[in-house]
């Protein structure tokens, strides 16, 4: 969140990942504080509303990222010259707006924000300008997945999630709950319904019914990559959910 951070900061702490890990590192830039308006506060001192300050954040982050110029007086250590790969993340229009202006790979966040993918990818597509980055357009849509061996177990485990978000929603956000059998049908109408628009990116049952999901989105929106999230309670569970969607995105 990039809005919360100096670039030269971001860019250093980044240019340390690839150091100890080169070829490994990818840096995701979003626009929103992803916090509440204190935290932000903590974070930033100041609140910049300024939506022209994100896309100059981003040039300054990639100079720190590139070779060094003739008479430029700050440095990223580590980072300068590294050209650690850069995407601009989003969940709206904006970000895609901002990442086919600047020739940069762009991941929308349709895990949790579906309703405008569709379009910020025909958005992205069609404004693409081709840089020293990326010569053509290339995304990521994010993509839940509660996998288990059965559908049951699967939409057991998915409630975790669906408590957590309905926590956010009513003002008093927590950490991830243990699953609760029945929470689902528990619901009001009214917030069954932010659920199913919430999770309309989402596969939740056994291996056939993740395959069946899976490839469905893929088609839908077209993504040359697909990041998967699993918020599950029980760890083993949660690896054995990722075991699946590896073993049917591998068959």
């Amino acid at each position: 969140m990039l809005p919360n951070h100096a670039p030269l900061v971001v860019a250093e702490q980044f240019g340390t990942l690839e150091s100890l890990f080169p070829g490994r590192i990818d840096l995701g830039l979003g626009r929103a504080p992803g916090s509440d308006q204190a935290t932000a506060r903590a974070l930033r001192r100041t609140l910049n509303s300024d939506p022209e300050a994100f896309p100059q954040d981003v040039l300054e982050l990639l100079e720190y990222f590139g070779p060094p110029q003739e008479g430029q007086r700050v440095q990223a250590v580590p980072g300068q010259g590294l050209n650690v790969p850069v995407w601009i993340l989003g969940s709206s229009l904006f970000g895609a707006q901002v990442a086919a202006a600047l020739g940069l790979p762009f991941a929308f966040a349709s895990h949790f924000a579906p309703a405008m993918l569709l379009q910020a990818f025909d958005i992205y597509r069609s404004r693409f300008k081709p840089s020293q980055y990326l010569d053509k357009p290339y995304t990521m849509a994010g993509f839940n997945i509660f996998a288990a061996d059965t559908d049951e177990e699967a939409k057991l485990l998915a409630t975790s999630m669906q408590q957590s978000f309905v926590s956010l929603r009513s003002g008093m956000p927590r950490q991830l709950p243990p699953p609760v059998p029945g929470y689902y049908e528990s619901l009001h109408p009214h917030d069954r319904a932010i659920l199913d628009d919430v999770l309309a990116c989402s596969a939740i049952g056994s291996p056939e019914t993740v395959r069946r999901e899976l490839k469905a989105f893929a088609e839908l929106c077209g993504a040359d990559e697909i990041i998967v999230a699993s918020m599950i309670y029980d760890h083993a569970a949660r690896l054995r959910s990722y075991q699946i969607a590896a073993e049917v995105n591998a068959s």
